[in-house]
C-alpha cells in the first residue's frame, strides 16, 4: 500500500478528492464535468476541438459560460497547410495543429482543458503539450458517430 500512496502528490490527492466530490449519480459527463471544476475552485476552461465538431463545441462553451471563463480553439488554429507542417508535399489541405491548440490554451491560464473530438494522435499531442490538466469529453468515432462503444455489448468486449 505504501508503494501506491509514493505514486501521489498533494496535488493528486486534492485532484482525486475532487473526482470523489464531483461524482453525480445519474447525470452526464458534462454535469460531472462542471461539479468536478466548481470543487476543484476552477475558474479558466480551455476546449481544444476538432472543426468538425465545431456546432457541438460551441454549444458547450455556452453552457459552461455562465460559471467559468472558456476559451475554445479548433484543430485548424494557425491554418498551416499539411504539406508545409509535415514537409510532404503530397499533403493536400490544412493540417490540424495540436500543439498550437495546447498553446494556445496555455497563453490565455486554463485550468482544465477538454479534448473535444480530436484525432488518434492528434489527441495524443495535444495533451501532452497542454499545460493545464486535460480530460476528453468527445473521442473522434467516424464510423459510430464519435460513440467508439455503440456496438459492444458484454459478449464482445
Amino acid at each position: 500500500m505504501e508503494d501506491i500512496k509514493e505514486l501521489y502528490t498533494e496535488s493528486d490527492i486534492q485532484t482525486m478528492r475532487a473526482a470523489e466530490k464531483g461524482r453525480i449519480p445519474g447525470k452526464n459527463r458534462v454535469e460531472e464535468l462542471i461539479s468536478f471544476a466548481e470543487k476543484s475552485g476552477i475558474k479558466r476552461i480551455g476546449i481544444a476541438n476538432c472543426i468538425s465538431l465545431q456546432r457541438e463545441a460551441n454549444d458547450l462553451k455556452t453552457r459552461l459560460e455562465g460559471k467559468f471563463e472558456v476559451y475554445s480553439v479548433d484543430c485548424k488554429f494557425g491554418k498551416i497547410t499539411g504539406a508545409e507542417l509535415l514537409q510532404d508535399e503530397t499533403v493536400k489541405g490544412l493540417s490540424c495543429n495540436p500543439a498550437g491548440q495546447a498553446e494556445f490554451l496555455a497563453e490565455n491560464n486554463t485550468e482544465l482543458n477538454v479534448s473535444f473530438g480530436l484525432c488518434v494522435g492528434h489527441d495524443i499531442m495535444f495533451n501532452m503539450k497542454s499545460k493545464a490538466p486535460t480530460t476528453t469529453l468527445v473521442v473522434k468515432d467516424r464510423e459510430h458517430k464519435h460513440n467508439p462503444y455503440k456496438e459492444f455489448t458484454m459478449d464482445n468486449l
